[in-house]
């Protein structure tokens, strides 16, 4: 681990924050403008929050991962292509979307749904915010008999039991709160998070899977890098913001920095040593 502090404090600044075993933490560090209670964004490393509770409502029956969109949406199940996409495309960024949708440019749920395809279902990867949109606008649909929305339905399912404070969340044009971004915490918060996936890995375990289209993508984790522990998950967002988790290792890592080039590859390597 000593390897991965050194190479971290070469991007410099940043924060970086490990626990091992129980969740004692071993290693805290704050760069500059940093610290502790700070809250800092996590851009795209936002999308790990609805993989994991996507197999969760799964298991409480309010949705199932290889249901189509057209299930919910009659517009999809008539379109000869979009009637193919399932939730599954979406969340593994498979459904044939093309590249968009980040940052400033997430688009609210009617246009994301209106949104063409690019490719046909599971044959590529492409890497964007519209898919997980569309998601959102599904999960909506079917959490309106229980009066809650998606962020609702993930603090009560995940974000409290795992101890998870959201200090803010940014919000869209019509008031709705973003999927594949947006949410701002704590190192710590960011930690337990990690904290949890590990202790819950393997009822997440589908979320650990890769697809033809790209092996080392999950249910928006990404998956162990070469050189990496094989049980190696991670989450990461724009400008160095990362979350590891090694559960074989009982090891969590969360990183925040603020631009500049950051490998996580190179980082999970020295992780391991």
């Amino acid at each position: 681990m000593q390897e991965a502090v050194a190479y971290h404090e070469r991007h410099k600044p940043q924060a970086l924050i490990v626990s091992r075993g129980g969740g004692d933490v071993v290693f805290e560090n704050y760069g500059d403008g940093f610290s502790g209670n700070k809250p800092h964004a996590l851009y795209s490393g936002t999308k790990s929050f609805w993989g994991s509770l996507a197999v969760v409502a799964q298991r409480e029956g309010l949705l199932h991962l290889d249901e189509t969109v057209g299930a919910t949406f009659p517009a999809w199940r008539d379109d000869p292509v979009k009637r193919r996409v399932t939730l599954r495309h979406l969340l593994t960024l498979t459904a044939g979307v093309g590249f968009g949708g980040l940052g400033n440019a997430v688009p609210v749920y009617d246009k994301a749904l209106a949104a063409t395809l690019r490719d046909p279902p599971g044959d590529r990867f492409t890497y964007g915010g519209i898919p997980l949109q569309i998601f959102g606008a599904v999960l909506a649909q079917k959490l309106i008999p229980l009066g809650l929305s998606p962020h609702d339905y993930l603090r009560a399912r995940i974000l409290n039991d795992a101890g998870v404070e959201i200090a803010s969340w940014r919000k869209l044009a019509d008031g709705t709160q973003p999927l594949p971004t947006g949410a701002f915490l704590t190192a710590r918060n960011w930690l337990h998070y990690g904290q949890y996936v590990s202790a819950h890995h393997a009822e997440f375990a589908e979320c650990f899977k890769g697809t033809k289209a790209n092996p080392r993508y999950g249910l928006c984790w990404w998956l162990a890098p070469p050189g990496a522990a094989p049980d190696t998950v991670y989450a990461s967002g724009s400008g160095g913001q990362a979350l590891y988790i090694i559960p074989s290792m009982e090891l969590v890592a969360a990183r925040f920095g603020n631009g500049g080039s950051f490998k996580h590859e190179a980082f999970l390597k020295r992780l391991n040593m």
